[in-house]
Order: C-alpha cells, then sequence, then structure tokens
C-alpha cells in the first residue's frame, strides 16, 4: 500500500491514482478532510481502495499516529509520498539579502524537517523488510538558483539532497529514496489555481500532474536514478 501524506487535486491525487492501478490500497492524508469524499470517489471510480485521514504531517505527534492508523486499516506501508502544502512557506517568503532567520526557519521546518521524521518513522521497518520506497516532491530552486524564491530556496536544496544522500546510503538494502524535482505549476493544484485565477506578476510553465506520477512510478519501479526534473512548459 501507498501513503500519500499532503494530497491534494493535483499530484498527490494523481500519485495515487498511478500506483492503485498497479493494486496499491491507497492512504491519503491531508490537514482537512473537506475533500476526502471527493478523493475516495475519484479513486473508486477507478476500482481502487483508499482510506482517508486529517492530520498535520509537519507535527510529529500526528505524523506518527495517522501512520499507525493507516497500518491498522490498511496494513504494512510499502511506498510512501511526501508533498506536503504550504505550511506557511509562501508568507515567510522574502529575498535573501532582506531575509532573516525566521524566513528561513519556515521552510525548514515545513519540509526537511517533516522528510526526516517520515523517514525515520518508516525506514526501519522498510529496512527490516528489506524493501519499500519513499518518494519526495520538492522545487526547482533546490538544484539551480532562483532569486525570485529567495528564503524559500536553501530549505528546498537542504530537502533534495536529504534524498539524494538518503538515496545512496540505502543503495543495496532494498529500500529506495527519490526526489521529484518540480520547476512549475501542477495543472489541478491549488497553488495553480491561486495563480491563474489572480495576476500575480509571476509566470511559470504548467505541468500535468499525471505526467509526473507516471514517472514516479518508473522510479519506484526501476530505481536507477535517484531524481527526476520536471520543468514547466510555458503557454
Amino acid at each position: 500500500m501507498i501513503a500519500v501524506l499532503g494530497v491534494g487535486p493535483g499530484l498527490g491525487l494523481s500519485i495515487a491514482h498511478r500506483f492503485g492501478r498497479e493494486g496499491f490500497t491507497t492512504a491519503l492524508v491531508s490537514r482537512t478532510d473537506a475533500r476526502h469524499a471527493t478523493y475516495r470517489a475519484s479513486l473508486a471510480e477507478a476500482g481502487i481502495t483508499a482510506h482517508t485521514y486529517a492530520a498535520d504531517v509537519t507535527d510529529e505527534a500526528q505524523l506518527g499516529a495517522v501512520l499507525d492508523r493507516i497500518r491498522t486499516d490498511a496494513g504494512e506501508i510499502d511506498t510512501v509520498y511526501f508533498g506536503p502544502a504550504d505550511q506557511g512557506v509562501g508568507a515567510a517568503m522574502a529575498p535573501l539579502p532582506e531575509a532573516g532567520v525566521d524566513n528561513l526557519r519556515v521552510p525548514f521546518e515545513a519540509l526537511v524537517l517533516p522528510a526526516a521524521q517520515l523517514t525515520q518513522a518508516v525506514l526501519p521497518r522498510m529496512r527490516d523488510r528489506g524493501a519499500g520506497s519513499l518518494l519526495f516532491a520538492g522545487g526547482l530552486s533546490g538544484k539551480y538558483p532562483m532569486p525570485l524564491l529567495g528564503s524559500f530556496a536553501p530549505a528546498s536544496a537542504a530537502l533534495r539532497m536529504y534524498v539524494l544522500t538518503l538515496n545512496e546510503a540505502l543503495r543495496d538494502t532494498g529500500v529506495y529514496a527519490g526526489a521529484l524535482t518540480i520547476g512549475g505549476l501542477i495543472k489541478g493544484g491549488d497553488i495553480h489555481r491561486v495563480f491563474t485565477e489572480q495576476d500575480h506578476g509571476f509566470t511559470a510553465g504548467t505541468l500535468d500532474p499525471d505526467d509526473i506520477a507516471e514517472r514516479a512510478w518508473s522510479l519506484h519501479v526501476e530505481r536507477d536514478e535517484a531524481e527526476a526534473e520536471f520543468i514547466g512548459v510555458t503557454a
């Protein structure tokens, strides 16, 4: 089964559909249950078994509790996808020349630390079984300098290097870690909706979440690369 942490109407749901088509039971976690009925209906229509949970995966206690509930309801977790929504990161973003410590701390607490907490929670069981996959979504600013994203970039870079180093450290254990490095707005996602409904003076290419989910499946199966990069196409 696959646990999708930080599920939304864009990439998270596409990940659930792609793995579900391969027979995976899916467990979807987001901060609120407002859209869970819609997610379950979408997956049920495709013949995919889905469980939904409300939890803040950036909170260590809530993360541990929801993982325990998932194991009780759906069995052992084979694969994890981590792609949490904006947890105040946008509000804290500032150009690096003007950024203070708090501008840098917020993205680290929303992205890097929860990723490490998740790994700590699921990796021991995976290593005992000699099987499992951990997939993490991150931003392109973690790979290339993008001044527009300012204080978000260091945390993005740290998350990317965390995953790449984890992949190397787990070599030959049967457990895989992979990074989905995303540069663009994902169609159907909340951020894409905000930017298309309002003029923020910012342009970015768009990406099809099903294409990213397909590549995520390939990483999980083939395990010959630690990272897949996606750059959106501007219309």
